[in-house]
């Protein structure tokens, strides 16, 4: 590995630590909303919660306009150009316009929400539409401003404030509105409080970047933010709209466990948590190399990168595939129901996660034409999948359609890639990962054959798989790369703000 290479890995592998860390916390955040919610209410409430958020969601990637990835990725370049005057008119345009944007779909959704509930067969969903039109300004000025800072190479303040702040805030507070008694209500208010105080303090992480700024003026470089965001943004709404349509159809068509559905997805998401703070570590580093040219570095980082993926992974997958109905019992016995939707869609996200953050390197290469027709032609798939068997086979046949949809669009990309760059997402990494993620399912499904169905085969179970792939891991040995993100992970740097 060079030098140049090795300062890479090490870069990519202090903000991914940070970001894995803040992820843990995050991803047991919202593992607890979803376990309150499944415990306090029944599923009927669970589902509308569901559909609600999925409707933020999806509106909230409309308002951003595609500035996500390109303030990321346009802060990075002009760093990298010494141009600090593009800098601060390309954070501003983008902050003003998807703010923008929010307020008007706001003021759309809130007028709207009786009809919109009305379609998805739930009069009592208004509210909870209504509260997430208050919320959609603060959520995306939120991902607006902590996608700016993450140009600037540094994952601080994504990590503190989106990955921690704000669904521990979310966490605490419908713990605290179920127990006084105010139900769904009370939970759809906790959304709002968190996204506005936790825009607050991402505004403020931007201004402070921006500060250092001073004096340099602004200039708006807006042809090309532009043109590279809007087709950033078809592609954001179609990879969401991927993640969330499929709840929104079952409500369309009247499914009666779209809450079962939606619990069996927030479990399968848990094993792919590394993929968002390791794509978001990445980004920038790959646009400045890219950027400069230097080919041999982007393929060794998205190589190194995979691997970590794969690696950091597969505990949880051995986990869902080993024990999904007990696992899904923890959030009430009904919901065990959703053991082969588990099973359905962990295997799609292992594709996801073997085949790397291949659609990061498309957008950061600036190929981000090419990731919208990947998305949109899997969101095509996924709604017709959908259509076809939602009726005939109801939250089965959603999670075949989505684990389809997800599996053809990474193969897709990888060889997409291949032709961009010149690399796969295989490593040594990979290989030792994989292997012993064999392992470890062999253990657990042995542990679940030999013990009775329950918390004690589960506990059991948890722990023979922890020991089994991390023995195995060791036994392979670490390779020097592993040893260099160690070091950087173990030795971060000082004094560096949000």
């Amino acid at each position: 590995m060079t030098v140049a290479a090795d300062r890479s890995v090490r870069g990519i592998a202090r903000g991914g630590g940070l970001n894995l860390a803040g992820a843990v916390v995050g991803q047991a955040a919202v593992f607890g909303v979803v376990l309150l919610l499944a415990r306090v209410l029944d599923q009927g409430q669970v589902g509308r919660y569901a559909q609600a958020y999925a409707t933020l969601t999806l509106l909230g990637l409309l308002a951003l306009s595609g500035f996500r990835a390109g303030v990321t990725r346009f802060v990075a370049v002009h760093l990298a150009d010494d141009d600090p005057a593009a800098v601060r008119g390309t954070v501003r345009l983008a902050l003003a316009v998807s703010g923008g944007s929010a307020a008007v779909l706001g003021v759309a959704l809130a007028l709207a929400a009786p009809w919109l509930a009305e379609r998805l067969h739930d009069p009592a969903l208004t509210t909870g539409l209504r509260l997430m039109a208050l919320t959609l300004p603060a959520s995306t000025l939120c991902e607006a401003a902590l996608a700016a800072t993450r140009g600037w190479r540094s994952q601080k303040a994504f990590t503190l404030i989106g990955q921690i702040y704000e669904p521990v805030c979310r966490l605490l507070l419908t713990a605290v509105l179920l127990l006084a008694g105010f139900g769904l209500t009370g939970a759809f208010w906790a959304i709002v409080v968190a996204g506005w105080t936790a825009a607050a303090f991402a505004l403020l992480a931007v201004r402070r970047r921006l500060a250092a700024l001073e004096g340099a003026g602004r200039t708006y470089e807006a042809r090309q933010l532009f043109s590279f965001s809007t087709v950033s943004w078809v592609s954001s709404l179609a990879s969401t709209g991927l993640i969330w349509l499929d709840v929104l159809l079952l409500g369309f068509f009247a499914n009666p466990d779209v809450g079962v559905y939606n619990v069996a997805t927030r479990l399968v998401t848990v094993a792919v948590f590394v993929l968002a703070p390791l794509n978001a570590a990445f980004g920038p580093y790959l646009a400045h190399l890219y950027h400069r040219g230097e080919m041999d570095e982007v393929r060794r980082s998205y190589a190194a990168v995979t691997g970590w993926i794969v690696r950091l992974s597969l505990p949880a997958f051995a986990a869902l595939l080993a024990f999904p109905g007990e696992l899904l019992r923890l959030f009430g016995g009904a919901f065990a129901a959703g053991a082969a939707v588990t099973v359905i869609l962990a295997c799609g996200q292992l594709v996801n996660a073997a085949t790397g953050p291949c659609g990061t390197v498309l957008n950061m290469s600036g190929k981000v034409a090419l990731n919208m027709a990947d998305n949109v032609a899997t969101l095509v798939l996924n709604v017709l999948l959908n259509l076809l068997l939602i009726p005939a086979h109801g939250i089965v046949g959603a999670a075949v359609a989505w684990a389809v949809s997800l599996a053809v669009v990474n193969v897709a990309r990888v060889v997409q890639v291949r032709r961009l760059i010149g690399a796969l997402p295989v490593s040594r990494g990979m290989g030792t990962g994989l292997l012993a993620g064999a392992v470890a399912l062999g253990a657990g499904l042995a542990v679940g054959t030999l013990l009775p169905s329950g918390v004690v085969a589960l506990v059991c179970g948890l722990v023979v798989i922890a020991v089994a792939y991390a023995g195995t891991v060791l036994a392979l040995g670490l390779s020097r790369e592993d040893r260099t993100v160690l070091r950087a992970i173990l030795r971060p740097k000082r004094g560096v703000g949000l």
